[in-house]
């Protein structure tokens, strides 16, 4: 799946010469946690809360609220914005998109393809896309099956299942150690004893069963 499939496209932006209280009123009203922050059509930056916060006077300021209030509104957002940007490209894969935040620390991506900005992904559409990928809410029965780690060995798995008539949804490979993998298989199908024991027949090893209805 790439990046285009679950960034969010056309984010609310800022401008560098706006304020605090600016970013503060869009984020509330749009729901979001941060703004890419916008001059002349380019990325310049990001805001976000976490850096509203730590500009913000804390508690034990001895400031009036009108002061705060009026520091607030002089602090523009080109002060406090993030200007170290990593960015990713919405024809990349979510893997990478994955790998770029999880090396870097961070908890979002701008999309950004021939210098213009058309996106953002964030770890939220990263996991929402995980359990999609693994079909986690889909109605049908999720085997988890240790099977050895060698060559023809998810053929024979799945030529098992099909021998059933059930149709796999969904395949994950989770390589361990001592030259076993757990292999998760989404199916179609609630019916699934005869199916389970024919595979443990085979030498496999039904680790874990779920089923959603």
């Amino acid at each position: 799946m790439f990046v285009k499939n679950k960034m969010t496209a056309n984010p609310f932006t800022i401008s560098p010469d706006q304020t605090i209280p600016d970013a503060h009123e869009i984020m509330a009203k749009h729901g979001v946690k941060r703004l890419p922050v916008m001059k002349n059509g380019k990325l310049v930056g990001i805001v976000s809360k976490e850096d509203i916060i730590q500009a913000s006077p804390s508690k034990a300021t001895t400031f009036s609220m009108g002061e705060i209030t009026y520091l607030l509104s002089k602090t523009k957002i080109s002060q406090i914005m993030s200007k170290n940007l990593i960015t990713i490209s919405s024809n990349a894969l979510l893997e990478e998109a994955a790998l770029l935040m999880r090396d870097n620390s961070v908890s979002f991506l701008p999309v950004v393809d021939d210098n213009k900005l058309v996106g953002i992904i964030t770890e939220s559409d990263i996991f929402d896309s995980f359990i999609e990928l693994l079909g986690f809410r889909e109605p049908g029965t999720r085997l988890t099956v240790e099977a050895d780690d060698a060559p023809g060995i998810m053929s024979n798995l799945t030529s098992i299942i099909g021998n059933f008539g059930a149709n796999i949804t969904h395949v994950a490979v989770y390589r361990g150690s001592h030259g076993k993998s757990a292999v998760v298989i989404g199916i179609n199908s609630f019916n699934t004893a005869e199916m389970e024991a024919s595979i443990e027949k085979q030498g496999f090893r039904i680790l874990y069963k779920l089923q959603n209805k």
